[in-house]
C-alpha cells in the first residue's frame, strides 16, 4: 500500500513536471495579450467578465473535454492525436471512404502539431526573457539574442537525453506553480472581491454585452489552454490517475490563483497591462523570478520537443514518413529517443519565428490557430470513439462532444481573424508537413502496386525452382519482402547472378498495426512452404521499435535454428524512377523519389546486424 502511494506521488510529481509545463508558462503572455490588445475597454467589470472567461474556458476544455471526456479513450493504455486516430478509424473500419476521410483529418492535425512545436517554444522562451525589460530598459536589445542562446542551448543536448536533467523537470515546474499561486494569492487579498469573477454570470455578462469583442478576444484568451493536448498525449506515460490528480490538485488552483492575481492588480495599477505578470512581483524577486520563468519555460519546451520525436516516430511506422535516423538515448527506456533531423528542423524553425515576430505579443498572433485546429480534431474523433467504438446512443453521443465542438469551433473562428498577422506562419508548417506525408503515403502505395503487378507468387515460384534445384550452401537467408507471399526481387537477383540457394530461407515481412503495441507473444506468425523455407510475418504496433533478429529467435524449436553467425539478411534497394502516367503529379513523384532516396537505411531501421546484411538494387517507376 505505502509503496503504491509513493509511486502515484513519483508519477504526479513527472506529471507535473512533463504535463503541465506549457499550459503553467500560459501566464506569461495570456492576460497581458487581452488586455494588451486594445479591444477591451479597461473597466473592473471587463476585469471581471474576463477573468471568468479564463476561468470557465480552463474548466470546460480543461477539467471536462481533456481530463473527464478525453483521457477515457486510451488505446491499449496510450494516449495522444495518433491514438485517438488508430481508436476512429478501427471503430469505422466497417465504413472505408469515412476511414480514408478520418484518416486525413488526423494526419493533417498529427501535421500541425509540428507548427505548434514551433511556436510554443518560441513564445515560451521568448515571454520569459522579456522579463528583463521590466528590471530595466536598457535590456530590450538582449531579449532575443538571450532567447536564441537558451534556445540552442536546449536543442543542443537533446542528442544527450533527458534521463539525467529529467528528474528535476517535476520539482522544477512544482516551484514554479508554488511561485506563480503565492503571487497571485498576494494580489487576491489586498482585493479579495476578485473571486467573484469565478462565478459564470461574470463571463455570461460580458459576453452578452459584447458579443464583438468577445469573439476578437477568443483568440487570446485560448492561449490560456495551450498545452491541454499534453494531456492526453502522455496518458502512456504517467497514467489517468496521476494526471487527474496533477491538474486537479496544483496546475488548476495555481493558474487561477495567478490570473486572478493579474486581474486584482490590474484594478489597482491599470499600467502594469505592459506585463502584469512580472509586474506582480516585488523588485527584490524579479531577476530570479526570471531565471525560474525561463527554467519552466525551457522545460515546457522540452516536452513538446520529446513529443515531436515521439510523434515522428509513430508517423514513421504507420508509413506516413520515410525513415529516419532514430537514436536511443536510454537503454532502459524505449520511449527516450533523438531524431537529429526533426532536432535541427525544428530549432531553424524557431529561430526564424523569434526573428520574424520579435515579440511575445506578435508571436500571439501566429499561436492558436493550430491548437484550435488540434482541439477540433480531437473532439470529432473522439465522436466516432464515443459512437462505433463505445456504441453509445446516437444523441449521448452528440451532446457529450457537441457542446465541445461549439466551443473549439468559436475558439477556432476567433482565430481565423489572425491568419494575416501571422496565424499563417504555423499553418504554413502544418501543409507542408501534411503534403510530405501525403505524398510519401502515396508513394509507397504505388510502389507497393507496381511490386505486386510485377511479382511472381511465391509458392508457385518455389515448386517450379526445386523441379531442377540450384546448389544449396549452408546457413540461413533471411529474404525482407513488403509483400507476402510475393517472390522478393533480392531473391531473383541471388539466384541470377549467384546461382545458389541457402540451407534454410526465410521470407520476412514486417507489418505495423494502427495500435501503439503489440506484444512478444502476439510477434510472429510463420508458415511452412516446404524444401525449408518459411514465409514469416512480424506484428508491430506504432509505439514498438522493430527488430527484427530478436523476433525471429521465436522460431527457434518451428524446424529452423537461426544462428547469428551463419544468417544473411538480403534486403532490396529499390530507386524510384518518376514517369509521365497515371500517378502522382509530376512534381509530387519527384519529391517522393527525393524522399525515397534520402530515406534512413532499412537495415538499420529494422536493427539488422551491419555484418550480415546484402543489398541488391532494382529500378521501380511510378
Amino acid at each position: 500500500m505505502q509503496n503504491s502511494k509513493s509511486s502515484l506521488a513519483a508519477l504526479t510529481l513527472g506529471a507535473i513536471g512533463v504535463v503541465y509545463g506549457d499550459i503553467g508558462t500560459s501566464v506569461l503572455y495570456a492576460v497581458k495579450e487581452v488586455f494588451g490588445s486594445g479591444h477591451v475597454p479597461f473597466t473592473p467589470e471587463n476585469v471581471y467578465g474576463v477573468l471568468s472567461l479564463f476561468f470557465w474556458t480552463l474548466t470546460v476544455i480543461v477539467s471536462l473535454k481533456y481530463v473527464v471526456l478525453v483521457l477515457r479513450a486510451d488505446n491499449n493504455g496510450e494516449g495522444g492525436l495518433i491514438a485517438m486516430l488508430a481508436l476512429a478509424s478501427q471503430a469505422v473500419k466497417d465504413r472505408p471512404v469515412l476511414r480514408r476521410r478520418l484518416l486525413l483529418v488526423g494526419i493533417f492535425g498529427t501535421s500541425l502539431f509540428y507548427g505548434d512545436g514551433v511556436i510554443t517554444p518560441a513564445i515560451s522562451v521568448l515571454s520569459a526573457v522579456e522579463g528583463l525589460e521590466v528590471i530595466s530598459p536598457a535590456f530590450h536589445k538582449a531579449v532575443i539574442p538571450m532567447t536564441l542562446a537558451v534556445l540552442f542551448g536546449l536543442f543542443a543536448v537533446q542528442k544527450h537525453g533527458t534521463a539525467g536533467i529529467g528528474k528535476f523537470f517535476g520539482p522544477i515546474t512544482l516551484l514554479w506553480f508554488c511561485t506563480i499561486a503565492l503571487l497571485g494569492v498576494s494580489h487576491i487579498a489586498h482585493n479579495p472581491e476578485i473571486l467573484w469573477a469565478l462565478s459564470p454570470h461574470y463571463a455570461l455578462g460580458f459576453m452578452f454585452n459584447n458579443p464583438g469583442t468577445t469573439f476578437i478576444i477568443l483568440g487570446a484568451i485560448v492561449l490560456c489552454v495551450t498545452g491541454a493536448e499534453a494531456l492526453y498525449a502522455d496518458m502512456g506515460h504517467f497514467g489517468k490517475k496521476p494526471i487527474r490528480l496533477a491538474w486537479f490538485s496544483v496546475a488548476m488552483p495555481a493558474l487561477t490563483m495567478n490570473y486572478f492575481g493579474q486581474g486584482a492588480l490590474l484594478l489597482r495599477t491599470p499600467e502594469a497591462v505592459k506585463n502584469p505578470f512580472y509586474m506582480m512581483a516585488p523588485d527584490w524577486a524579479l531577476v530570479p523570478l526570471v531565471l525560474l520563468a525561463t527554467l519552466a519555460a525551457v522545460i515546457a519546451s522540452q516536452a513538446l520537443i520529446t513529443g515531436a520525436f515521439s510523434v515522428t516516430k509513430q508517423v514513421v511506422q504507420l508509413g506516413y514518413l520515410p525513415r529516419l535516423n532514430i537514436q536511443h538515448t536510454n537503454v532502459k527506456e524505449a520511449g527516450q529517443i533523438y531524431i537529429p533531423f526533426v532536432n535541427w528542423a525544428l530549432f531553424t524553425a524557431i529561430v526564424l519565428a523569434v526573428v520574424m515576430f520579435k515579440s511575445s505579443s506578435n508571436l500571439a498572433s501566429a499561436y492558436g490557430i493550430a491548437v484550435c485546429t488540434d482541439m477540433l480534431i480531437t473532439t470529432i474523433l473522439t465522436f466516432y470513439v464515443v459512437r462505433f467504438r463505445w456504441n453509445y446512443p446516437l444523441w449521448l453521443c452528440l451532446l457529450a462532444t457537441g457542446w465541445f465542438f461549439l466551443v473549439d469551433f468559436a475558439f477556432f473562428a476567433s482565430n481565423l481573424m489572425k491568419l494575416f498577422d501571422g496565424g499563417w506562419f504555423p499553418l504554413l508548417i502544418g501543409g507542408v508537413i501534411f503534403m510530405l506525408m501525403i505524398t510519401w503515403k502515396q508513394g509507397r502505395q504505388l510502389v507497393n502496386e507496381k511490386l505486386r503487378s510485377d511479382a511472381l507468387d511465391l509458392p508457385s515460384f518455389l515448386e517450379a525452382v526445386f523441379v531442377s534445384p540450384p546448389a544449396r550452401v549452408e546457413g540461413t537467408a533471411v529474404f525482407l519482402t513488403s509483400e507476402a507471399g510475393t517472390v522478393p526481387n533480392a531473391l531473383l537477383h541471388n539466384l541470377k547472378h549467384n546461382k545458389v540457394l541457402h540451407e534454410h530461407n526465410l521470407f520476412v515481412t514486417v507489418r505495423n498495426h494502427e495500435v501503439p503495441w503489440i506484444g512478444m507473444d502476439k510477434r510472429l506468425e510463420i508458415e511452412a512452404l516446404g524444401h525449408d523455407c518459411w514465409q514469416v510475418k512480424l506484428h508491430y504496433g506504432f509505439k514498438n521499435d522493430p527488430d527484427v533478429p530478436k523476433a525471429l529467435e521465436q522460431i527457434k524449436g518451428r524446424g529452423c535454428e537461426l544462428e547469428h553467425m551463419t544468417t544473411s539478411y538480403f534486403l532490396s534497394r529499390d530507386t524510384v524512377i518518376p514517369t509521365i502516367g497515371s500517378g502522382m503529379a509530376p512534381w509530387r513523384e519527384k519529391l517522393f523519389a527525393q524522399m525515397h532516396r534520402n530515406a534512413g537505411a532499412a537495415a538499420d531501421f529494422l536493427m539488422l546486424p551491419s555484418n550480415s546484411v546484402v543489398e541488391l538494387g532494382s529500378k521501380i517507376e511510378i
